[in-house]
C-alpha cells in the first residue's frame, strides 16, 4: 500500500508526474535502520543544508514509510536528523525555483506537463505540500479517504513515534516534530515556526497539529511570535515530552540511545499489542466517539484471545 498522495484536480497530477517533480530536486537521503527491538530510526540526513527536504528526499521518505508499513514487528519509530540538528523544512533552492521559475529556467524545463503547459507555482505548491503532508502524517494509523480528492487514500504508521530533537527544528522541521506522537529536545535544541519570517503559514499539517498539542493560545503565540522554543519552554506548554540528560546529550549517538531506552518503556510487549495500542488511542482522539467506540471493539477483537492474551491468562499476569 503507498501512501503518497495522488492530487487529482483541474490540472490533473498523478503519482509518476508528482515523484518527476519532484526529483527534479536532488540531494540528501533519508536512512532507516529497523533494529531486533522493534523500534526504528528514521535519519532526515541532509547535513549541508541543515537536513532541509529535497525534492529527492520527499519521495524517499514515502518509500521509507512504505517500508516501514510493511514491517509487521515493528513497535516504535525515532526521527532524528544527522550531523546534531534536526530539520529546517524545505531545502530553499527548491523552494525558490518553485516560487520563481523565470529566475531558473532549467528547473522551469524540468516542470512541462505532458499536455506542454508549463506548471506554475499554484500547481507545484499544492503538490509538494500534499505530499509532505500525508508521508509525515506517523502519528495516525488510520486510513483515512479525502471526500474532496477522488482516489486518495493514506495509510499511516501504526507505530508510537518521537521526534528526537537535536539543534534546531525550523519551519517545515518544526512541522515534522508535530507530525510524531511524543518529542524528546536535547539542552540547547530549540523548536521555532518560522513561516511568518517567509511570509507563509504552515501547510504540512502542523498548525493543525500544534493546536491540539498546545492549546490555541500556545499556537498563536508561537506562529505570531515566531518564537524560539528551549527545552525548558518545551515543557511548560506541553510540545515536549522530556529533555534529555545532559551527560548523555551531546553526542548522537548517545542521545539516540537515552531516545531508545525512553520510547522502550512504552514498547515493550508484543508488537500486535502495541499498535492496538496506538490504533485505539488515535481513534479516540481523531474520530467521532460513535466511530471511535466501533473502531475500538474492532480492534479490541484483533487480540482477544491473541498468543498474547492468552499467555497473560494462563500466568494470571494482570494481578502482577
Amino acid at each position: 500500500t503507498t501512501i503518497l498522495f495522488i492530487y487529482t484536480d483541474a490540472k490533473g497530477f498523478q503519482e509518476k508526474e508528482i515523484r518527476e517533480k519532484l526529483q527534479a530536486f536532488p540531494g540528501g537521503s533519508i536512512d532507516l535502520v529497523k533494529q531486533e527491538s522493534g523500534i526504528a530510526v528514521l535519519t532526515v540526513n541532509n547535513p549541508a543544508r541543515m537536513n532541509a527536504f529535497s525534492g529527492s528526499m520527499m519521495v524517499e521518505l514515502e518509500e521509507r514509510v512504505s517500508q516501514l508499513e510493511e514491517w509487521t514487528e515493528g513497535k516504535g519509530l525515532i526521527i532524528q536528523g544527522a550531523a546534531g540538528t534536526f530539520c529546517s523544512g524545505s531545502d530553499l533552492n527548491a523552494v525558490r525555483a518553485i516560487s520563481n521559475p523565470q529566475v531558473s529556467p532549467q528547473y522551469c524545463q524540468r516542470y512541462i506537463q505532458s499536455s506542454g503547459q508549463s506548471s506554475t507555482q499554484s500547481e507545484i505548491y499544492p503538490t509538494l505540500g500534499s505530499v509532505l503532508n500525508v508521508v509525515i502524517d506517523i502519528s495516525n494509523p488510520q486510513v483515512i479517504t479525502l471526500p474532496s480528492v477522488v482516489g486518495s487514500s493514506r495509510l499511516a504508521l501504526p507505530l508510537l513515534s518521537v521526534a528526537l530533537v537535536e539543534g534546531n527544528a525550523l519551519g517545515g522541521g518544526a512541522e515534522l516534530t508535530t507530525a510524531c506522537d511524543f518529542r524528546l529536545m536535547a539542552p540547547g535544541s530549540v523548536i521555532q515556526f518560522v513561516h511568518k519570517h517567509m511570509g507563509l503559514v504552515p501547510g504540512w499539517g502542523g498548525a493543525a497539529r500544534l493546536v491540539r498539542i498546545v492549546g490555541g493560545q500556545n499556537a498563536l503565540k508561537m506562529l505570531g511570535g515566531a518564537l524560539k522554543i528551549d527545552p525548558e519552554m518545551g515543557l511548560q506548554i506541553g510540545l515536549a515530552d522530556g529533555v534529555l540528560e545532559g551527560s548523555l546529550a551531546g553526542s548522537g549517538a548517545n542521545a539516540l540511545l537515552e531516545a531508545e531506552q525512553w520510547l522502550g518503556c512504552y514498547t515493550t510487549g508484543p508488537a500486535p499489542v502495541i499498535r492496538a495500542i496506538k490504533s485505539v488511542v488515535v481513534s479516540g482522539r481523531e474520530l467521532p466517539l460513535e466511530v471511535a467506540l466501533r473502531t475500538e471493539r474492532d480492534v479490541f477483537g484483533t487480540v482477544w484471545g491473541g498468543p498474547a492474551n492468552l499467555q497473560a491468562l494462563a500466568t494470571k499476569a494482570k494481578h502482577k
